[in-house]
């Protein structure tokens, strides 16, 4: 195992808690192999009945994957371990997503990429008001990926086109308000919420609706109209322009932050809503976005995103292409393409 998870059972509920707070809790190669071995070991363990997952201590319940790692691989071994990563990543969403026991996840704080896709699949899915929730890939060059390819689509309207081109940031009222969570409970009612879940794992729900909390009023809700207008294009050019056409201040704000992500990204992101809808369950979608995880931490998109972001912090990429108009079907039918034979993602035994 690891120091960067700690783990428990505590009598009939097992217990994961990540660990790495100076990294906001993101996900490392050695993190998702360990959460899968236990939360392998514990479904064929018939005294464990539930899982509840959290974060140890700090500001975040997961802020990513491990961006160093891919970066690091993509300059180093032709995006070996990389790829190594994205398998086992996947290989824990999705054996989380068809995990037969209960999971209770507290997104208590920053909840991004990485942490979305371990909180998603989740049964149970607790919002607080310390939560960040947001899928930033576009920022830097990746694509929102560990599932979001079926997630999103499935959000009301035009939400999921939304969070993916723009990086929106929802709180906690917004994640209960778009279905992203289950529940919403104020922080300092925790503690005791997840006492009494170990108590009586047999009725999570009643447990997590007794300390739930009225929410603030869900601000994303204000805009579901305007959302669900501009959004509406198949096409990025299109939500563009849709965008251009609206003088208001809120399309002027989200016109910004859609120009200001990669524009393959972009595009990959909207492909994955047109052939999520060919994926017969969970894992195709998983099997879909290895392929374009693969080859996305090897375009130069990805180094210069990460440069721009973490590494120079300038935020001034330069993406290539530049514009949209310069991402062609081509270059977006060779990303989603299958793999080389042997190459292809595969889920864990009996989770298929």
């Amino acid at each position: 195992m690891t120091d960067q998870l700690n783990l428990h059972v505590h009598g009939r509920v097992a217990h994961i808690s990540l660990n790495r707070p100076k990294a906001i809790h993101a996900l490392t190669l050695e993190m998702c192999e360990a959460m899968s071995k236990a939360l392998l070991e514990w479904r064929e363990d018939d005294a464990v009945e539930a899982v509840i997952l959290d974060h140890a201590e700090g500001r975040g319940f997961c802020a990513g994957g491990d961006v160093a790692l891919l970066r690091n691989s993509a300059l180093e071994d032709g995006g070996a371990r990389g790829r190594e990563f994205f398998h086992a990543e996947y290989r824990l969403n999705h054996l989380m997503f068809t995990y037969p026991k209960p999971i209770v996840a507290f997104m208590d704080g920053v909840t991004m990429g990485g942490g979305v896709g371990i909180s998603q699949p989740a049964k149970f899915r607790v919002a607080t008001q310390n939560t960040k929730f947001a899928m930033p890939e576009g920022s830097i060059g990746l694509f929102p990926d560990v599932g979001a390819g079926h997630y999103l689509p499935r959000l009301p309207g035009q939400v999921g086109k939304f969070l993916a081109l723009t990086g929106a940031r929802l709180d906690g009222a917004e994640c209960l308000w778009a279905g992203l969570a289950t529940h919403y409970l104020d922080s300092e009612k925790l503690a005791e919420a997840k006492a009494r879940i170990i108590a009586g794992p047999d009725d999570i729900a009643g447990v997590l609706e007794e300390f739930s909390s009225e929410p603030p009023k869900a601000r994303l809700a204000g805009n579901r109209r305007k959302i669900d207008t501009l959004f509406a294009p198949g096409t990025l050019e299109g939500i563009i322009a849709a965008l251009e056409k609206d003088d208001s201040d809120w399309a002027v704000k989200e016109l910004a932050a859609v120009s200001s992500k990669c524009p393959a990204t972009s595009k990959v992101a909207l492909c994955q809503f047109a052939e999520n809808a060919d994926c017969r369950n969970f894992a195709e979608n998983m099997a879909m976005e290895y392929r374009v995880a693969s080859r996305m931490i090897m375009r130069p998109d990805f180094a210069e995103g990460v440069r721009a972001v973490l590494v120079d912090k300038d935020n001034a990429p330069a993406w290539n292409p530049a514009e949209p108009e310069g991402v062609t079907e081509s270059m977006i039918e060779d990303i989603f393409a299958p793999m080389p034979d042997g190459e292809e993602w595969t889920p864990f035994p009996e989770t298929a």
